[in-house]
C-alpha cells in the first residue's frame, strides 16, 4: 500500500492525536488480553462512561453505494463506544439532504455530520445548526468549505491530491488516454478528483457523466464510449470514481472488446477480489471507516473535552493507491465492512 506523501505525515499525527485524547479521557480499552479479545470487533472498546449524546449524520448516497455503508459502520462502532445514539439519513439531491438537516437540528441533536457534496445546498441549513449551538463536523467532500461554513473541521481526503496521486500513477503506468467517469453531476469532490488526474497525468483524459444511481444505463454508456474511442485514439485506462463503477466498467470493457485497465477511486469486497483477479490495477483508499469512526469521536472529544481534533484543519484519512498485492491484508477487513 502506497500513500500519497502529501497526506502520509498529516494523516498519522492526527490519528495518533485522535488516539492519545480518546485515552486520555478514557473512553477506549487498553493492552493486555482484553484488547487483544477485542482486536477483531472494527475498532470498539469499552463504553464511556459519559451523559449521553445525540449525533445524527446526513450524507449525499444515492441507493446502493456501499461506500457509505463502511462509513456508517465506523460511525456505529464510535458511537457504541462513546455511549452516542447515532442517527442517520441520506439523499443524493442537496435540498432533500438540507431538509434531513433541518429535520434533525428539530430534534435538538448534540451533534452533526455533514457531507459537502453540494455544499451551497447546505449552507444555510449548517449555518442554522452552528446558531443553534449545535457542531458539525464535515466529511468525504467540500473540505475547502468546511471551515467557511463554521464546521469545527473536516475528515477525509484532499480530492485534489488523490486525483494527482492517481494521475502520476496512470503516467508510470505508460496509459496515454483515461476515460474519468463521472457518477453524480454537480458534486465537487468528484470533480476535483477528474481535475487532480488531469492535472497530474501526462496523457489526456475525458470526463463522462453516467447516471450513477442506474447501473445499467451507466454501464451501458461507459461501453458505448470505450467503442466509440476505437474509431479515433483507443481509451487505455478507465478511472472510476466510486467501487460500484469499476465493476460496471469491468463489464462494459468486455462488451466493448476493450484493452483499457480500470482502476478506481474506494475499496470493497467485490473491488478486493477484482484486484486479485488482475481485473482491476489499482484501487484508491480514501479509509471511509475512519471518516464514520472519527467524525463521531471528534463531536464526542469536543463536548466531553473541549478538543479540537487537528487544530481546526482537515484530517486525512487518504489517499493511498492499493494493488494486487495488498490483497491478503485487506481481504479480512472488506469481509467485515470495515475496509
Amino acid at each position: 500500500m502506497r500513500t500519497n506523501r502529501k497526506a502520509a505525515g498529516r494523516t498519522a499525527a492526527a490519528l495518533l492525536t485522535a488516539c492519545a485524547l480518546a485515552l486520555a479521557v478514557g473512553c477506549s480499552g487498553s493492552g493486555g488480553k482484553d484488547s487483544e479479545d477485542k482486536a477483531d470487533d472494527g475498532g470498539g472498546g469499552t463504553k464511556a462512561k459519559t451523559p449521553p449524546m445525540k449525533i445524527a449524520m446526513v450524507t449525499h448516497s444515492g441507493e446502493g453505494d456501499t461506500f457509505w455503508d463502511i462509513v456508517q459502520s465506523g460511525a456505529e462502532v464510535a458511537a457504541a463506544k462513546d455511549n452516542v445514539d447515532f442517527l442517520y439519513a441520506a439523499n443524493k439531491e442537496g435540498k432533500e439532504q438540507a431538509q434531513l438537516i433541518q429535520s434533525y437540528i428539530d430534534q435538538d441533536v448534540d451533534g452533526l455530520v455533514v457531507s459537502l457534496a453540494k455544499p451551497e445546498a447546505v449552507k444555510a441549513v449548517i449555518a442554522k445548526a452552528t446558531a443553534a449551538g449545535i457542531p458539525v463536523v464535515t466529511i468525504n467532500s467540500g473540505a475547502e468549505f468546511s471551515k467557511p461554513f463554521g464546521a469545527l473541521g473536516h475528515i477525509g481526503q484532499d480530492e485534489a491530491i488523490a486525483g494527482e496521486a492517481v494521475g502520476e500513477e496512470l503516467t508510470k503506468r505508460g496509459k496515454k488516454k483515461a476515460l474519468c467517469v463521472i457518477h453524480e453531476q454537480g458534486n465537487v469532490s468528484l470533480e476535483a478528483r477528474c481535475a487532480g488526474v488531469k492535472k497530474a497525468f501526462g496523457g489526456t483524459v475525458e470526463n463522462l457523466n453516467v447516471e450513477g444511481t442506474n447501473m445499467p444505463s451507466s454501464t451501458s454508456s461507459i461501453e458505448a464510449k470505450l467503442q466509440s474511442g476505437k474509431s479515433t485514439d483507443e481509451f487505455d485506462t478507465v478511472v472510476t470514481l466510486g467501487a460500484p463503477f469499476a465493476a460496471a466498467s469491468v463489464k462494459a470493457k468486455a462488451g466493448a472488446g476493450s484493452g483499457a485497465e480500470i482502476n478506481t477511486f474506494d475499496l470493497n469486497v467485490d473491488v478486493v477480489k477484482q484486484l486479485k483477479a488482475k481485473e482491476i490495477g489499482f484501487a484508491v483508499d480514501q479509509q471511509p471507516y475512519l471518516q464514520g469512526y472519527l467524525a463521531v469521536d471528534e463531536l464526542w472529544l469536543n463536548k466531553n473535552n473541549g478538543n479540537v481534533v487537528g487544530g481546526g484543519k482537515p484530517v486525512l484519512t487518504g489517499p493511498a493507491l492499493v494493488t494486487e498485492k495488498d490483497v491478503p491484508a485487506l481481504e479480512k477487513f472488506t469481509a467485515r465492512g470495515t475496509r
